[in-house]
């Protein structure tokens, strides 16, 4: 951060934020400014910090911050950090991407960790618990529906990663938010994650007239037979392997128990 990278002013009515020309910009919701009103809600990125715009009671005392939160913490190498309960994925991403950031961002679910890797605001990869059998795009894509957690942006990772992406946010938030709403839609239809699927003994129905994923969901449910292992190995995104997972049941390839 320039030492002298923006000024914020505050007035009774409004609260104003003006670039002072810094080198990289400062941006607000994603877009770089120069000077624009603040309001509620509107999460502004300088340098390395992310700021959300908040109203407070000004009787309240302020809070007092623990020192295991991320802000707070010491002695690392991160360069931003924060919580995505404050700060959804969606609109993070969209900040690094518009101010094409560099990095690793790792985020820490309540059981999972994925990572998504950037380059100069370019997504190159993406992994959940670091599974090279999980397809970077479908990381990608279920690392989007989480709305738990805490990020830190570690610095970039020196080596060449099998099976590199080259994609923009905002192409992948458009496709990846689609999806997430289609497999919203048909959630309600879908076996538990704990539920067995079993090939009937005799198979009527014939495999030639599957596609090649619906080939690939029915082999892992052969194999694996439980629903959340379908899911993790297939290496359709998940709203694909959702819609296979319903085609093979209603068409007699699968019955769930």
């Amino acid at each position: 951060m320039s030492r002298r990278h923006a000024r914020i002013a505050c007035s009774t009515d409004q609260i104003l934020i003006e670039d002072l020309g810094s080198t990289n910009g400062t941006f607000v919701n994603g877009e770089k400014i120069k000077q624009t009103a603040l309001k509620e809600g509107d999460r502004v990125l300088i340098g390395t910090s992310i700021l959300k715009v908040v109203s407070v009671d000004p009787s309240a005392p302020a809070p007092r911050r623990r020192l295991d939160e991320p802000s707070m913490r010491t002695g690392q190498t991160k360069t931003m950090s924060g919580s995505i309960d404050e700060i959804p994925l969606p609109d993070l991403l969209q900040l690094f991407g518009t101010s094409k950031k560099s990095g690793v961002l790792v985020i820490r679910s309540e059981d999972d960790v994925g990572k998504i890797y950037l380059r100069k605001g370019i997504v190159t990869y993406a992994t959940i618990n670091d599974l090279a059998e999980m397809p970077p795009m479908k990381s990608m894509y279920r690392v989007l529906t989480w709305t738990g957690g805490t990020f830190d942006l570690e610095p970039a990772e020196e080596r060449v990663i099998a099976g590199e992406i080259s994609a923009t946010v905002q192409e992948l938030l458009m496709d990846g938010l689609r999806q997430i709403d289609e497999l919203n839609n048909i959630r309600h239809q879908l076996p538990e994650l704990s539920a067995q699927l079993v090939v009937p003994h005799p198979l009527k129905p014939l495999l030639r007239d599957l596609s090649h994923v619906e080939l690939d969901v029915f082999q892992i449910a052969f194999n694996q037979r439980l629903m959340a292992a379908v899911l993790n190995k297939c290496p359709a995104t998940d709203l694909e392997t959702a819609q296979a997972v319903l085609k093979l049941i209603q068409g007699g390839y699968l019955r769930v128990e």
